[in-house]
């Protein structure tokens, strides 16, 4: 019986472990249509820190794909608690792509992290803190009709971790300033 019980907490702590970071808040998905389109209304992406993080600050890192799922841009920005930020998706998350070209359609990956000395550098390394909330507009179709909505929570794997900083490090590597978002502005 001990040794059944001992087995039992050892794979229960085991799944916590691996699942680490399968917990809300802390990665968040979401997607922009119609950026960058003449006479289509900016959307906007707004970042919330709801003051759940023990140590107060943290850091919405960001990363943005093209429909290809290339990485286009990454960013990190520093979130107080309570404080909301703003950021301009023609402006702001895709203003200013790796390649040159611009996007209209795509994809943002938010991921709450821990700062790094008190300040938000380029998440080219993440450590995950479960802490952001955030929402956006969509400009949807032709007609360029704007909804908003939460942004949905997503599974943050290790594997995902790793991925991600990896592209925004060699994004940073080959940029040249190119391939980094701004943070808009807020908070």
């Amino acid at each position: 019986m001990k040794k059944t019980l001992i087995v039992v907490c050892a794979l229960a702590l085991a799944f916590c472990t691996a699942n680490a970071f399968a917990q809300a808040d802390t990665l968040k998905e979401d997607y922009f249509a119609n950026a960058n389109t003449a006479g289509a209304p900016d959307g906007t992406l707004r970042l919330s820190n709801p003051g759940t993080y023990a140590y107060g600050n943290i850091c919405a890192s960001i990363f943005v794909f093209d429909p290809n799922q290339e990485l286009s841009e990454c960013c990190s920005c520093l979130l107080t608690p309570d404080g909301l930020r703003t950021l301009s998706v023609d402006t702001d998350v895709t203003g200013n792509p790796l390649t040159g070209v611009t996007l209209t359609t795509g994809k943002i990956a938010i991921v709450s992290t821990v700062p790094v000395s008190g300040v938000c550098p380029l998440p080219t390394a993440v450590y995950p803190a479960a802490a952001i909330r955030s929402w956006a507009t969509h400009i949807q179709n032709s007609n360029f009709t704007i909804t908003e909505a939460p942004s949905q929570d997503a599974t943050l794997s290790s594997g995902e971790i790793t991925r991600l900083a990896k592209q925004c490090y060699a994004l940073s590597l080959v940029g040249s300033g190119k391939g980094v978002c701004s943070c808009g502005s807020g908070d």
